[in-house]
């Protein structure tokens, strides 16, 4: 389950969905920021940023 809510609201939803035995890895995995509107950048492990490309092709989700 993906669900996107107010920074303000973060922690209660976590709290929320960890408390149900389905959802007790959940995690907060990002947050959307307006430094670049209709981007997406993944952090990497070392602290870098890289950019996620638009689907091409068929947009089918991207199953990971």
């Amino acid at each position: 389950v993906l669900a996107i809510v107010p920074a303000q609201g973060a922690e209660a939803v976590l709290w929320a969905m960890k408390s149900h035995p389905l959802g007790r890895a959940s995690c907060l995995i990002g947050e959307i920021v307006s430094d670049d509107p209709g981007r997406v950048f993944l952090r990497t492990r070392i602290g870098g940023h890289r950019l996620v490309d638009m689907l091409r092709g068929e947009q089918l989700p991207r199953i990971c």
